[in-house]
């Protein structure tokens, strides 16, 4: 038996703390969503109320991104400093106090004030997560790790058209960002309270540390007395690159069903806010067993003996296909079968996301996967920019959410050549 077995079975004895925190990383990813698609959920109605324009809503949109994209690469080097748990305490408690704010907006600057400090907070949730999947599970586990706390974010998409319209019909679209904003409140008082790293947690036991750390060591190497990679350092490696790009290319494509599918079912299928919840809800159940599967699938190939490298692209290849029939659903009469389009691209965007997601914990050290993970969130904040600006462009213009959907189908095929040409063997990158 190898010594990665052993600790696998010495793991399985000792307790599991480690999917623990992997749920609480679940937790706050689903709060995460619940407090970023609210504005979707409800645009319909508040551009009603507020006389938004196509335009004036891409530009809350883009408001939010361009914090996303300032946030994302701030909070990835600060997580690399000062560790998972204090910043992810501080992203929650800044996403949460913006979230509130947005009860009090009566303008569009208003919102877009209150946009872009939720950007801003709601960035540091996947640095901080992916970092603490760094430092708690082992690499054959950690897409496995990541399709579940990513999972959150369909979890979260789930909820909130489901608790979002009861809570407006009942008490009015205010009492929906505070009511919302409460609940991240708890999830933070919890999280100070269990996380540590897992040498420093009092809980862990030694076979199950054992495990986590079975992994070879990174080499140590201390840059002018800090144990970090600069940024400057890490633009010049072509890895970087290859995760910058995937991101962004198919982030803006999962913004694009957060923010705006609800319109498209508003104006190409007549649902409302009371209808469109179920629809909704069927895209993101679909959606978060593509996340599973897809971290199932690449971690499966990895116990089975192939490469790390064959394992991921295979994985991110089958996704990429299976987005492929969204070309198609503006020509589809049928509310269900646009939604079961729709729901099969979501979930192969989340089952290549997570594949995407472990790559720079794959091939980096991991004093640099907080940095990486923010330089790819800040590349796919831009693509989002961009294409918020695009769509609400398409949408005032031309009427039509077609092109959009052109965009979406070529996404992944494009991120996965991008990732294969820089990347060909997902080798170790020379950051040292």
């Amino acid at each position: 038996m190898t010594p990665a077995a052993r600790a696998d079975v010495a793991a399985g004895r000792s307790g599991r703390l480690r999917w623990v925190i992997c749920g609480l990383l679940f937790a706050a990813t689903a709060l995460n969503y619940v407090d970023r698609q609210i504005i979707g959920i409800l645009q319909p109605m508040l551009a009603h109320k507020f006389h938004w324009s196509e335009i004036d809503y891409g530009n809350i949109v883009f408001a939010f991104q361009l914090a996303y994209a300032v946030g994302y690469i701030v909070f990835g080097k600060l997580i690399d400093r000062i560790g998972a748990r204090m910043g992810y305490a501080l992203a929650v408690a800044l996403w949460t106090v913006a979230h509130l704010a947005h009860a009090w907006a009566s303008s569009l600057t208003d919102f877009l004030i209150a946009r872009f400090a939720i950007g801003l907070g709601e960035s540091g949730n996947f640095p901080a997560g992916l970092k603490a999947v760094a430092e708690w599970f082992p690499k054959r586990e950690r897409a496995l790790a990541t399709g579940i706390f990513n999972a959150g974010a369909n979890v979260g998409a789930i909820v909130t058209p489901l608790i979002v319209p009861v809570i407006t019909l009942a008490l009015g679209w205010r009492a929906a960002f505070l009511i919302t904003g409460s609940f991240t409140v708890v999830w933070m008082i919890v999280w100070l309270a269990v996380y540590r790293a897992p040498r420093r947690h009092p809980r862990l036991g030694a076979a199950e540390l054992a495990l986590i750390e079975s992994d070879p060591p990174d080499p140590v190497v201390s840059i002018q007395g800090i144990d970090t990679i600069p940024w400057t350092k890490l633009l010049t490696v072509r890895e970087t690159w290859a995760y910058a790009l995937g991101k962004f290319l198919i982030d803006p494509v999962w913004w694009m069903w957060l923010f705006w599918l609800p319109d498209f079912l508003v104006k190409r299928h007549h649902l409302d806010l009371k209808t469109f919840g179920p629809p909704l809800v069927a895209v993101y159940v679909v959606s978060d067993l593509g996340s599973i599967g897809g971290g199932w699938m690449s971690s499966r190939m990895l116990h089975a003996g192939f490469s790390l490298n064959m394992a991921r692209k295979s994985a991110m290849l089958l996704c990429a296909i299976l987005v492929l029939p969204v070309f198609g659903v503006a020509y589809v009469d049928s509310l269900w079968g646009a939604v079961a389009i729709v729901g099969l691209a979501a979930a192969a965007h989340q089952g290549f996301s997570c594949n995407l997601f472990t790559l720079p914990s794959d091939v980096f050290p991991r004093r640099a996967v907080g940095s990486l993970i923010g330089i790819g969130g800040t590349a796919g904040a831009i693509g989002g920019m961009l294409l918020a600006k695009y769509a609400g462009w398409v949408l005032e213009r031309l009427g039509t959410f077609k092109p959009l959907f052109v965009f979406a189908g070529c996404a992944y095929l494009l991120a996965l050549l991008a990732v294969h040409l820089l990347s060909p063997r997902l080798a170790p990158a020379q950051v040292d």
